[in-house]
């Protein structure tokens, strides 16, 4: 349904799930399932999508939000120079996707783990147009498999038009709140698509609830799996810039680094080109890519 069909103004404030974030305007579904197209009390913080409120019904399909309720994570970027602001919240998982076409971007996949990790969300990485893998580059795509597993991240290769993949991927979503995100070009739509064969339906229901003509991806938006759980698609990416990062907390997102932190001989080691660092050591012996650590480098200099 797209609203509520009851000429009925509430007066008490209800829950409600934000599925769609237009800045002044969010699209707030019920607990019946009903969109309605809300404003925000002035006063509130930065309203995301994921965030649960308080709203009051206003009208057959409108409302104000009174409050936004504690979160339970929130996924941040970067914001100016030393700022950053909320991209979503209440994500137990980020979806991270790439593919050979266009160029494969490690350091982008990095960031994404990154900031998930500090976040406290789980990353997973998906590598998509698998049908496009020749002989020449499938090794390449086995090593990098191969090198985030070791890690300890969730790897699928997928393909939505082989289909390659595409149940693995279903189940790792099932009965968990996801934001997929990546590359423009990398095929995320074609692979929301296999996931979401009622999305067209979704999204004529959310441009009639917002009023705003037709509904695009320029918005993140979050829809219901039909297995269980939620996916929140999110606008295709040129970079991703990471919030500001205390130089000693930096070191928490990267998960291969955990056992060796606190091991340096200073107790403030920037982990650059200090005597004694741990994590220097620990790449020199093989157990942390040298790649990995030049990702750190790029991040803290």
């Amino acid at each position: 349904m797209v609203h509520s069909t009851a000429n009925t103004r509430s007066d008490n404030p209800i829950p409600g799930l934000v599925i769609v974030n237009y800045g002044k305007n969010q699209l707030v579904e019920s607990v019946a399932g009903d969109i309605f197209r809300c404003v925000a009390r002035r006063g509130l913080p930065q309203i995301v999508c994921g965030d649960e409120v308080d709203w009051l019904q206003t009208g057959n399909n409108s409302g104000v939000i009174e409050a936004i309720k504690p979160r339970r994570t929130v996924l941040y970027r970067a914001n100016g120079s030393n700022g950053q602001r909320p991209l979503v919240a209440n994500i137990d998982q980020l979806v991270v996707e790439a593919a050979l076409e266009p160029a494969l971007d490690y350091f982008l996949i990095d960031k994404y783990c990154i900031a998930a990790e500090l976040a406290q969300i789980e990353p997973l990485i998906i590598i998509n147009k698998a049908d496009l893998i020749n002989d020449k580059q499938r090794a390449r795509i086995t090593l990098l498999i191969d090198e985030y597993r070791d890690i300890g991240y969730s790897v699928v290769l997928t393909s939505a038009l082989k289909e390659t993949g595409i149940e693995t991927f279903t189940a790792c979503l099932s009965g968990k709140t996801s934001i997929l995100v990546g590359q423009s070009g990398v095929g995320k739509s074609s692979l929301i698509k296999r996931l979401l064969p009622h999305r067209d339906i979704d999204i004529g229901k959310l441009s009639a609830a917002s009023g705003l003509g037709k509904h695009t991806t320029t918005s993140t938006t979050l829809y219901h799996l039909p297995q269980g759980g939620r996916l929140i698609d999110s606008p295709g990416v040129r970079d991703f810039h990471l919030a500001r990062v205390p130089d000693e907390a930096l070191g928490n997102g990267f998960r291969e680094f955990r056992p060796h932190l606190g091991q340096c001989r200073f107790n403030n080691c920037r982990h650059l080109s200090e005597p004694g660092c741990a994590i220097n050591a620990a790449v020199a012996a093989g157990n942390i890519l040298e790649r990995r650590m030049e990702s750190y480098r790029r991040l803290i200099m």
